[in-house]
């Protein structure tokens, strides 16, 4: 093996290859476009503090302590499990992959009184800023308001109450970790209940248990698929969308305790669960998601293993079966059933939101179904557009879509800059896995409604509030996080 190491890195070629790698990182890093986006100028602790968000939150705090004062509430949660806010956290985002939506919901709402029973016995503590805080809180407003002015406001008004618990969740994680021990527990249960989903999804593709649809394949161009696994998610693209946002936060477990014997075979065990039950959900969207993060987080780690990414990939369509390749290959070929039904939706929900692009219609399928068919293409009948950017623009108007990826850019922003500068190696490692875990999930939000499913909805939303706490890695305490 050290004689093969030696003839490559003494062959012209490869030292080609990684000079011309080298002067392309000098260039790119040089740019200074590049370092903008890697030099955000953070808000100081003043500037936040005289924000419109900051002073009505401390009229708000003002507000529950007296309250809390008024009724002498003190003795009553004295030593209460409510006060117990870590606890609730890790237990709601630990559980939310294998409970029923409305137990996460419950929660969900049990952390957030959790969490204002903390505000309330401390008048001292304040809400921690994180770049995102103000876009959230104003993206959920926006959503409750389009759920009020909906077509349908008795059906949309659930989805949408529900959307905005879970959206304004992320900032539960933000006030709750505080220690690089407590980030490195959350990402490791959450690690540890993909697995436990993925073991699930493959007991279900062996015992053949699980819902099933005819529409999830065209059994014409695929009839050696007669199974996709569902899990805890019911629907195979949502099951991929939840192990796109786990694989690589599983792939940061593993290169973070590779030394150590015994938590090296543990997550290389919960990985293996992982990719294989994403390889049994014949989700070619979640494939070529998976792809992209994995191709963002090993260029992220050494951007020299870009040269490996070829023979990665010709290695890839000798060990894969038939069907994996047939499948993977067949995307944008519009003589496949699914694709050309996701055109003619997208086409549609464009032409919709022509005339609905300001408020939108309202979240929930009854919403979409009362509106879509006037302007659907073919007579196709959906409950969503099956895409993540226009179902949020169909939900809640441009307002929305506009906050939305105005969080994405902030996130992505801070996630690169966090990278650049951060020198610990599970800091950095847990800083890439959350980038590159949310670069594939919107890649996969192209083609399908993401937040189709509301426990996927709730745990991006986690995923970007711990990527916030990660990008602060830094300023989190140094206790012992291994």
């Amino acid at each position: 093996m050290e004689r093969i190491k030696q003839i490559i890195k003494a062959s012209f070629l490869c030292r080609a290859l990684l000079a011309c790698c080298d002067w392309m990182g000098r260039q790119w890093s040089a740019s200074r476009v590049v370092q903008a986006y890697l030099s955000p100028s953070d808000l100081s602790f003043h500037t936040a503090r005289s924000s419109v968000f900051a002073l009505l939150w401390d009229k708000l705090h003002t507000f529950i302590c007296w309250v809390y004062d008024k009724l002498r509430l003190e003795k009553l949660f004295d030593g209460s499990v409510f006060t117990r806010l870590w606890f609730w956290c890790a237990l709601t985002i630990a559980l939310s992959p294998l409970l029923p939506t409305m137990a996460t919901a419950g929660l969900a709402a049990i952390c957030c009184f959790s969490l204002l029973l903390g505000f309330a016995r401390d008048r001292e503590r304040t809400l921690r800023h994180t770049a995102i805080n103000k876009y959230v809180m104003l993206y959920a407003a926006v959503y409750l308001i389009g759920s009020v002015a909906s077509v349908t406001p008795g059906d949309s008004l659930p989805v949408g109450l529900l959307t905005v618990l879970f959206t304004l969740f992320a900032l539960v994680p933000i006030n709750t970790v505080d220690s690089r021990k407590q980030l490195v527990t959350l990402v490791r249960l959450l690690v540890l209940a993909g697995a436990l989903v993925s073991l699930y999804g493959l007991y279900q593709f062996i015992f053949r248990t699980g819902y099933q649809s005819d529409a999830w394949v065209d059994s014409n161009m695929f009839a050696g698929i007669s199974f996709r696994v569902v899990s805890t998610f019911d629907n195979p693209n949502m099951l991929g969308q939840y192990l796109v946002l786990m694989i690589p936060l599983g792939g940061a477990c593993l290169m973070n305790d590779f030394a150590k014997p015994k938590l090296r075979w543990l997550w290389l065990v919960c990985c293996g669960l992982m990719c294989m039950c994403m390889l049994l959900t014949f989700s070619r969207g979640g494939w070529l998601a998976l792809l992209i993060a994995a191709l963002a987080f090993f260029v992220l780690i050494n951007p020299r293993l870009l040269i490996l990414a070829p023979f990665a990939l010709v290695a890839l369509y000798f060990v894969l079966p038939d069907t994996v390749i047939q499948r993977f290959t067949s995307i944008g070929n519009l003589s496949d059933h699914s694709t050309s039904y996701r055109v003619s939706i997208w086409l549609g929900s464009l032409r919709m939101l022509s005339d609905y692009w300001l408020c939108g219609i309202g979240p929930g399928p009854a919403a979409f179904n009362t509106v879509y068919p006037v302007y659907a293409y073919d007579e196709i009948v959906t409950p969503h557009s099956h895409n993540l950017l226009l179902q949020i623009t169909s939900d809640a108007g441009i307002c929305a879509l506009v906050l939305f990826c105005v969080i994405l850019w902030v996130y992505f922003r801070r996630m690169c800059a966090a990278i650049h500068t951060t020198a610990c190696k599970t800091g950095r490692l847990l800083q890439i896995a959350f980038l590159s875990g949310g670069l594939g999930f919107m890649v996969q939000a192209m083609t399908d409604y993401s937040f189709y499913n509301y426990r996927v909805m709730f745990l991006f939303w986690v995923y970007l509030a711990l990527g916030m706490v990660a990008a602060g890695w830094n300023k989190l305490r140094t206790e012992e996080a291994q």
